[in-house]
């Protein structure tokens, strides 16, 4: 079995209203904001996990979806001798016990990496 999709987000200009939105389509359920960006991750569902934020002004926003893997340095460098580019990490979340990092594909599609949350 392949590596799986372990977390899922939308930055974009209006987090209050996206987060409005994605609560009356699918039922989602937010934290409360975490620091500057205004990001909330989601609560009480299974299977994928996810947030959503805003991103600085004048960002036109994006959807990135992560993929968990054991050592995200490694994936980079992997990604990076496929065609890939690096575009940061791998970047320890604070306070969270994960690490994170981006790469853009040989198209330019942006995906993020994670690793397993520390026990």
């Amino acid at each position: 079995m392949g590596q799986q999709v372990a977390h899922v987000e939308v930055v974009g200009k209006d987090a209050d209203a996206l987060r409005g939105f994605f609560a009356e389509m699918f039922g989602w359920k937010f934290s409360e904001p975490m620091g500057p960006t205004d990001y909330t991750v989601l609560v009480d569902q299974e299977g994928v996990g996810g947030g959503v934020g805003a991103g600085p002004e004048g960002y036109p926003g994006h959807v990135t979806f992560y993929v968990q893997v054991a050592d995200v340095g490694a994936a980079l460098e992997k990604a990076e001798s496929l065609g890939g580019t690096r575009m940061m990490g791998p970047d320890e979340v604070p306070g969270v016990g994960i690490v994170i990092g981006l790469f853009s594909d040989p198209e330019g599609h942006v995906i993020g990496l994670t690793s397993p949350q520390a026990s």
